[in-house]
């Protein structure tokens, strides 16, 4: 143990946002319980280049006693991460027949009267995970893309006149499924299709705001010219904030 420099982050001002983790060069932050939190000392280097990305001012930069900053283990914990991230992912259902791409018109949708058959679909792709879709699906070609969190569509009664009419689906679970691997995919489905226009939808609650982060990072690395649109919706199913995402 030394006395050093090494970051202090305060959870009661994290929101779970995530940046920091990548704004972290020696991979010493991690989501844990939507917290960012500290993974080892010996991956911190003291030097604090979180610091400026974090939004909410939760990261700070403390002397107290550490582990030694270890640059050896920090390159093997990296290694580590690159393969996890880099290994081939399994296809989900192990080749599942419900996993074939299917492009239709949908429905003219219209909102239904109380007491009246429900309203039509307007979903107009299949399947719709972004783990399933494949960069090259026709569908996806010059399309109006909706990047969509798993869980909103539960909240929002209205979902499908409201924000899928028009545009192709991909949905995604920005708390339990791989972000890394998401924004791999969205940068290659972005690059392929070179959609016209991009509308992210997320959940208020801050797990979710990384479906938004990959969504423009991608975007921007991949299509900077392509409009980005973020909407956020509550918990009870109302739009509480929308953004244009500049390049």
């Amino acid at each position: 143990m030394v006395k050093r420099k090494i970051i202090k982050i305060d959870e009661t001002k994290c929101d779970g946002c995530g940046i920091c983790v990548d704004a972290c060069h020696e991979g010493a932050i991690q989501i844990v319980d939507d917290k960012a939190r500290l993974v080892s000392d010996i991956y911190c280097d003291g030097l604090g280049d979180c610091l400026a990305e974090c939004p909410q001012d939760a990261i700070t930069i403390e002397e107290r006693e550490a582990d030694a900053f270890d640059e050896k283990a920090v390159e093997e914990h990296l290694a580590r991460k690159t393969k996890a991230s880099s290994a081939p992912k399994p296809p989900i259902g192990g080749g599942c027949p419900g996993a074939a791409m299917r492009q239709f018109a949908p429905k003219q949708a219209a909102a239904a009267a109380p007491g009246s058959a429900p309203a039509a679909s307007g979903l107009g792709n299949w399947p719709i995970q972004i783990m399933l879709i494949p960069p090259a699906a026709p569908f996806l070609k010059e399309a109006d893309l909706l990047i969509c969190a798993d869980c909103v569509p539960f909240a929002v009664p209205d979902f499908h006149n409201s924000y899928l009419a028009g545009k192709i689906l991909l949905v995604g679970c920005p708390k339990l499924d791989d972000l890394q691997y998401y924004e791999e995919k969205l940068k290659a489905i972005f690059a392929e299709a070179r959609p016209r226009s991009i509308t992210v939808l997320k959940m208020e609650v801050p797990c979710c705001g990384g479906i938004a982060q990959v969504s423009v990072a991608a975007r921007n690395l991949a299509a900077p010219d392509t409009p980005i649109k973020v909407h956020t919706v509550g918990i009870q199913g109302a739009e509480i904030a929308c953004e244009d995402v500049a390049s």
